[in-house]
C-alpha cells in the first residue's frame, strides 16, 4: 500500500487536483476540471508515467460531479493508493485560523461565515470540502489557509486607521496568496539561502495579484487587506480604491450593493481599464491603445507597491516573480523592473508557483 494525500484547489468554475505520496511527496497524478457550470465542461488528467486522459464531464457539472470524476480517475489507476487525507485551499481563515486544521462541522460553519470577505473564492473552496465529505467517507479534510502566512504581522501593519470598536469586530488587514508565498519561502531556503535570510519582495501576479515583503523567511507586509479586493489592480478586480469612491457609487450614483460588488470584483482591473480583456497575453498581442494603457497602469502600480514593500523592510535584496503573469509575461516583468531601478541592484528570480505542494506538506505534518 502507498499512503497518499489528495490536494484540491477549487475555483468558481474549476477544480485542480494532485495526488501525492505521503513519504516523499512525489506526485502520482494531477489534473484540472474546467468550465464547471458552463458549456462543455471537461477534465485533463495525467499520471506520473506520462499517461494522459481527456475526460468529458456532464453538462451543468458542479464541484460534486467534478470530484466524482477525479475519484473515478484515481480509482482507475489506483496502484495500492491509500488516501490518508484531503487537503483544501481555503482563501480566508480570518483571525482564528493561522495553521492548517481538520474541518469539523464547527470549523466549516466558521469558514462559511467568512464568505462575504472572499466572495469569489470561499464559497467554492467550501463546496469542494462539502463534496469531499460526502463522497470520501471518513477520510479527514484539512483546510490550508491563504491568510496564514501573514498571521504574524505587527499591529502597525495589520490595523486600519479606524476606531477601536470596529477593529474589535475583525475589520483589519489579513493578506492572501499565503500558500504561494510560503512555497517561495521554501524554495528560497533550499536554493538561495543568502537571499532567504535577507529582504525579498515577492510578486504573485495572475488574475489575482498581490505583493509580499518577506524578511528572513517571514511575511512583514502585503498589499491585500481585509479582502482579496485590495492592493494591486488585478484581472477583473479594482485593487486599492478611495473608499469615498465607493460611497459615491452608493449615495450619488444610486448603485445597489450587488452592483457595486459586481463592478469592483468582476468589471474592473485590466478588464475595466482596457475594455477588452483581463488576459495579459491578449492585451500584449493587441494594438489597441487601451490595452497598452492597462498594462502600463498595472506595471506602474506593481512598482509603486513594490517600493512600499521595500520600505517596510528598509531595503530590498531580491524581487521574486510567480503566478501566471509573473512567470510567463516577460514584457510585464521588464516594465515593472524598469520602474524599480531606482532602488539599486537586487537579485531577480522567477519561481513557478506550487501551492498544492505546500498544502501536501501541511496536511502531511498535521496527520503525522
Amino acid at each position: 500500500m502507498i499512503d497518499t494525500i489528495l490536494v484540491l484547489n477549487a475555483g468558481s468554475s474549476s477544480l485542480k487536483f494532485q495526488v501525492f505520496r505521503s513519504d516523499d511527496l512525489g506526485v502520482l497524478a494531477r489534473g484540472k476540471a474546467v468550465r464547471l457550470g458552463e458549456a462543455e465542461p471537461a477534465m485533463d488528467a495525467s499520471l506520473a508515467d506520462g499517461r494522459r486522459e481527456r475526460i468529458a464531464l456532464p453538462q451543468a457539472c458542479d464541484h460534486d460531479t467534478a470530484l466524482s470524476a477525479v475519484l473515478a480517475f484515481v480509482d482507475r489507476h489506483d496502484d495500492g493508493w491509500r488516501m490518508q487525507a484531503v487537503a483544501h485551499r481555503i482563501v480566508h481563515g480570518g483571525e482564528t485560523y493561522a495553521d492548517p486544521v481538520v474541518v469539523t462541522p464547527a470549523v466549516f460553519a466558521a469558514l462559511e461565515a467568512l464568505s462575504p470577505l472572499a466572495p469569489l473564492h470561499q464559497p467554492h473552496n467550501l463546496a469542494a470540502v462539502a463534496a469531499a465529505q460526502r463522497l470520501m467517507g471518513d477520510v479527514p479534510n484539512i483546510a490550508c489557509f491563504d491568510t496564514a502566512f501573514h498571521a504574524g504581522h505587527d499591529p502597525l501593519t495589520h490595523n486600519f486607521a479606524l476606531e477601536q470598536g470596529l477593529r474589535d469586530k475583525g475589520i483589519r488587514r489579513y493578506g492572501f496568496h499565503g500558500l504561494s508565498y510560503q512555497w517561495l519561502e521554501m524554495v528560497l531556503a533550499e536554493q538561495h539561502p543568502d537571499l532567504h535570510a535577507g529582504r525579498v519582495v515577492a510578486a504573485h501576479l495572475g488574475n489575482g495579484a498581490s505583493l509580499c515583503a518577506i524578511r528572513g523567511g517571514r511575511s512583514i507586509d502585503t498589499t491585500m487587506g481585509m479582502t482579496a479586493l485590495d492592493g494591486l489592480p488585478m484581472g477583473t478586480r479594482s485593487g486599492a480604491l478611495d473608499a469615498g469612491a465607493v460611497l459615491y457609487m452608493f449615495q450619488s450614483l444610486g448603485m445597489s450593493a450587488e452592483e457595486v460588488s459586481n463592478t469592483l470584483y468582476e468589471q474592473s482591473g485590466l478588464l475595466g481599464l482596457s475594455g477588452l480583456s483581463n488576459d495579459v497575453e491578449t492585451l500584449l498581442a493587441s494594438d489597441d491603445p487601451q490595452a497598452r494603457f492597462a498594462l502600463d497602469y498595472f506595471a506602474l502600480k506593481v512598482a509603486q507597491f513594490g517600493a512600499a514593500m521595500a520600505a517596510a523592510m528598509a531595503g530590498i535584496d531580491g524581487f521574486v516573480f510567480t503566478g501566471g503573469i509573473g512567470e510567463h509575461a516577460a514584457p510585464v516583468r521588464d516594465a515593472i523592473l524598469e520602474r524599480l531601478a531606482f532602488l539599486g541592484n537586487f537579485k531577480v528570480l522567477v519561481i513557478p508557483a506550487n501551492e498544492e505542494r505546500v498544502m501536501a506538506v501541511q496536511a502531511n505534518a498535521l496527520i503525522a
